[in-house]
């Protein structure tokens, strides 16, 4: 298996600092990730999630108080792949309920994100804060966005 340099150096720097830090229990985090497959898209989503999705989302997937919501131990997002991939392509808007809280600020589309993007974000999103989904790839993602 071939593995890109860069992925490689940023699991390493991923595990180096996380070493010794204590953690909370829904954060599985990448360094936890076993499956290489995984980690290789779950790497390429960190990334893509801190550039698409973490101004608003947070980097700890907390959100931003009652205005937007968390995806760290979200139960609507955990309810549906497919969902959460329509809202990342497409966006939102009008009100849903996060763990029993009203969010009602539309979220941006993102058509400018490739399948294999969409794929590599979801399947980091799906396989840290306590989930484990394994690979989502962009057939899977094709699959959604055409239902």
């Amino acid at each position: 298996m071939k593995l890109n340099l860069g992925i490689i150096i940023s699991f390493l720097i991923l595990t180096i600092a996380t070493c010794g830090a204590e953690k909370d229990p829904l954060d599985k985090g990448l360094a936890d990730i076993r499956d290489s497959k995984v980690m290789q898209y779950a790497i390429e989503g960190k990334i893509l999630y801190e550039n698409y999705c973490s101004n608003c989302h947070q980097a700890d997937g907390t959100g931003l108080g009652k205005l937007i919501p968390p995806l760290r131990g979200s139960d609507y997002m955990l309810e549906d792949i497919g969902r959460t991939v329509h809202i990342i392509k497409y966006g939102l808007k009008g009100e849903i309920i996060v763990n029993g809280e009203k969010y009602n600020q539309p979220m941006p589309a993102n058509p400018q994100l490739t399948n294999m993007e969409i794929a590599q974000i979801v399947t980091y999103l799906y396989n840290i804060w306590g989930s484990n989904e394994g690979v989502i790839d962009s057939k899977k993602i094709e699959n959604y966005l055409s239902e």
